[in-house]
């Protein structure tokens, strides 16, 4: 079913990655909410939301991001996904990862921990019983700190229309490098007004989910704090459409266009 892919979607489209540092686009208590069509119903509800944590003594930054259907989709295709990552609180690498998923009788409840110093994953599958241990590249991400470490590292004024960018990410007990082209800028309408974005296109496996590689196009605001403002993507069948719907906490101004 193309349901269980809203969330995954809204946190992995952001797969680019620059070299150079610069300020942080995101704090503690910043909060994000989306509203998610399928088609023309409204199918779900997501959120991603930043909290200062302790991990293995180390202060670091708990970010945890669940998905719910609603209306009749929660009547016939319950959806309740939980996904949490710890990580750094200055290089935003991931320490531990939590993939909870209940989606219409659909299970996967997996913990993950990165041990930097020997690049090796362990995999708990807690639906199966068991423990695998895997080899990652440098500079990996987990498919949610991958989010918040590009927002960190995206340098909106030397974007240029057709720059290509790759990350490391390490899902489902794999390696993956993800491509990802930016498009270039527009001004988009939302609920709060016109918002200055900018505009990229992660290169998708196609088939059995995604009508094609091209499928998936994702907008960003076009300002320092780089939050994912809508989402569209073709799927096999039918189409999905994710929009933010609300958000508090922010690091820096938001700025709309009157």
């Amino acid at each position: 079913m193309p349901y269980r892919l809203y969330f995954l979607l809204l946190i992995i489209v952001l797969t680019i990655t620059s070299s150079k540092a610069q300020e942080k686009a995101f704090q503690e208590g910043e909060w994000l909410d989306y509203k998610v069509k399928y088609g023309w119903f409204n199918a779900s509800e997501a959120s991603l939301e930043v909290k200062l944590d302790k991990l293995d003594g180390k202060t670091v930054y708990h970010i945890k991001g669940y998905g719910k259907s609603t209306g009749l989709l929660d009547v016939f295709f319950k959806v309740r996904d939980r996904y949490e990552t710890y990580v750094d609180t200055q290089q935003v690498k991931p320490y531990k990862f939590i993939r909870d998923l209940s989606e219409g009788g659909y299970t996967k409840n997996k913990m993950i921990r990165f041990d930097h110093s020997q690049n090796t994953a362990t995999v708990h599958d807690y639906k199966y019983d068991t423990v695998h241990k895997h080899k990652f590249t440098d500079k990996t991400q987990d498919m949610l700190s991958a989010l918040y470490h590009l927002r960190n590292q995206v340098k909106n004024e030397e974007l240029k229309q057709g720059d290509e960018y790759n990350l490391n990410m390490f899902f489902d007990e794999q390696n993956f490098d993800f491509k990802t082209k930016f498009l270039g800028r527009e001004v988009i309408e939302t609920k709060f007004g016109k918002v200055k974005c900018l505009i990229f296109r992660p290169y998708v496996k196609s088939g059995r989910v995604f009508e094609e590689q091209e499928s998936v196009t994702v907008w960003i605001s076009d300002d320092k704090n780089k939050i994912p403002i809508q989402i569209k993507a073709d799927l096999a069948v039918g189409s999905l459409t994710a929009k933010l719907n609300n958000f508090k906490g922010l690091k820096h101004p938001f700025k709309i266009m009157m």
